[in-house]
């Protein structure tokens, strides 16, 4: 896995990933519509158009050239370059960490594509940006998500609770935080190219 030289991971077998552009707004306000991608994000509202183009995108582009390496980048299949969604390593205030992160449209469920396009970032995160620590959160219930980060090498750390002011089905279970660092993955990292010999 490399880099391609923008600060963009090279992606994986079926994924493309590259640089969000403000071009990309209609793409990704489709993507947050669809009430089962955001089930467990805001219990199904749509984010809106002003949202996406004047707050999130300015934002997320802004971080390319604040932290290089790390930020959120467009999933294309690889075959047909159809837009899939995003992944993310989003930088901590420090660019020493980096909090794991994926939405892909429900169209692509059930294919691994979460699994694959997470382990590839979290091997880029450690073997070519040199990043401390990859963490991820969800809430408890979203049982999904937390299998894509055990699978991308992450493990469990804590359950916590957050106040909500319009709470979502679940909330009371709470959160969960996933993570791996650095002296971790030294040896993981390590080992699984012989794991993946033996199968």
């Amino acid at each position: 896995m490399g880099d391609d030289g923008a600060g963009v991971p090279a992606g994986t077998e079926r994924l493309r990933l590259r640089r969000l552009t403000i071009a990309d707004v209609d793409a990704l306000v489709e993507l947050d519509s669809d009430p089962e991608v955001m089930r467990f994000l805001t219990g199904g509202v749509a984010t809106s158009l002003a949202t996406v183009r004047d707050e999130q995108l300015p934002r997320l582009l802004a971080q390319y050239d604040r932290h290089p390496g790390l930020g959120r980048w467009a999933a294309h299949d690889r075959e047909s370059g159809e837009f899939l969604g995003w992944f993310a390593l989003d930088p901590s205030a420090d660019g020493t960490e980096a909090e794991l992160g994926y939405r892909l449209r429900r169209s692509t469920w059930g294919r691994r594509l979460a699994t694959e396009g997470s382990r590839a970032l979290v091997r880029y995160a450690f073997d070519i940006v040199g990043v401390r620590r990859v963490w991820a959160e969800t809430m408890t219930v979203n049982e999904r998500s937390r299998r894509v980060m055990v699978k991308a090498g992450l493990h469990y750390v804590r359950t916590f609770h957050l106040q909500w002011d319009h709470p979502i089905p679940g909330t009371e279970q709470g959160e969960v935080e996933y993570e791996v660092r650095a002296e971790e993955w030294a040896t993981v990292g390590q080992e699984r190219p012989a794991a993946r010999r033996a199968r």
